[in-house]
């Protein structure tokens, strides 16, 4: 009986590294730009989408989770730090744009980039004695700050209350709305794809392999953590920043665990360590998820199930997958 195997053959032209390339013809240059065309294309075209069932507030919201999920992929991938902190992040920086805002009469254009650094600030200072930490034990510290601060802000009523801060000013209309938080997605998403291809890249995937032994070599790993945490609650709140002046309202809602865990089933979902995946998958789980709005807390079924089979079936997510059949030609030969 003739036995066969499936072997792989690279379809790409790789030489050295991920990031090198032997450029021969347009040909080969069309095979590296087509998919990353693809995206922005596909991205930029998300508004002209016929109008249904809200589409064009959840194009809003999907580039909002893609930020939460590429920072949760960032810090989790190359620094080694698993934060459940996306909702901290998004309140912090929502809080401050409306402040900003509400207080001073500063316009959205401005308090967007203010807020995501103030905020980004506030919140590197407040995780740094945690930098210790690694694993679940950072986990749970960034998934308590929430929930603290919402309790601080009940008890102590300030903030707004549970009223949270009104007269929040809106985008000038919903096409400088979506294209604004499309344009910020697909800047960060190659600026960090950029930024993790360079020499500091390395520094972080030294961190998150053995932090010691970066450390022996005289790198001070507690900056580079808290560099690494600043990049990523930047986008959080900058994220947070958007939300306010998309609802003109600022609240403790902002806190809720949403934040933090729909950008985590988005990165399972889309691929994680990849950057792009987790946009893949907040551009498939969000819409799902306001298909199901009606459904109230059942929903949360159709999330469990979602998840379950991807692990099962897809553990190492559609990107990854996508990446493979895209690079090699998999086929049958003889033994």
């Amino acid at each position: 009986m003739e036995k066969r195997r499936k072997e792989r053959i690279d379809r790409g032209i790789m030489v050295r590294s991920d990031s090198i390339y032997a450029l021969m013809s347009w040909r080969e240059l069309a095979y590296l730009a087509a998919p990353r065309m693809l995206l922005i294309i596909g991205m930029l075209l998300l508004p002209l989408v016929p109008e249904s069932w809200n589409w064009q507030g959840t194009v809003t919201l999907v580039c909002v989770y893609a930020m939460l999920a590429i920072s949760f992929d960032f810090l989790a991938h190359y620094i080694g730090l698993v934060s459940l902190g996306g909702a901290f992040f998004v309140g912090v920086g929502g809080y401050l744009a409306g402040i900003l805002n509400t207080t001073y009469g500063i316009p959205p254009l401005y308090t967007i980039p203010v807020a995501a650094l103030g905020g980004g600030v506030i919140c590197t200072l407040l995780l740094l004695p945690c930098l210790a930490l690694r694993g679940v034990y950072f986990a749970i510290v960034t998934l308590m700050y929430p929930l603290l601060l919402v309790r601080l802000i009940e008890a102590l009523d300030i903030l707004g209350g549970t009223d949270g801060l009104l007269g929040i000013d809106g985008f000038s209309n919903p096409w400088v709305e979506q294209y604004l938080v499309i344009i910020m997605v697909l800047l960060f998403l190659f600026g960090i794809r950029r930024m993790v291809n360079m020499d500091i890249g390395l520094v972080f995937r030294g961190v998150k392999d053995n932090d010691q032994a970066v450390r022996a070599s005289g790198i001070n790993i507690f900056y580079y953590k808290g560099l690494a945490i600043f990049i990523a609650s930047s986008l959080g709140c900058l994220a947070g920043a958007c939300i306010i002046y998309i609802f003109m309202w600022a609240g403790i809602s902002l806190f809720v665990l949403d934040y933090s865990i729909l950008p985590i089933a988005a990165t399972v979902i889309g691929g994680a360590g990849t950057l792009v995946g987790p946009v893949l998958g907040c551009l498939i789980l969000i819409p799902i998820s306001e298909l199901l709005r009606d459904f109230g807390t059942l929903r949360i079924v159709f999330y469990s199930l979602i998840l379950v089979g991807f692990i099962v079936f897809k553990s190492e997510g559609i990107m990854v997958w996508a990446q493979r059949k895209y690079h090699q030609i998999e086929r049958w030969t003889k033994i």
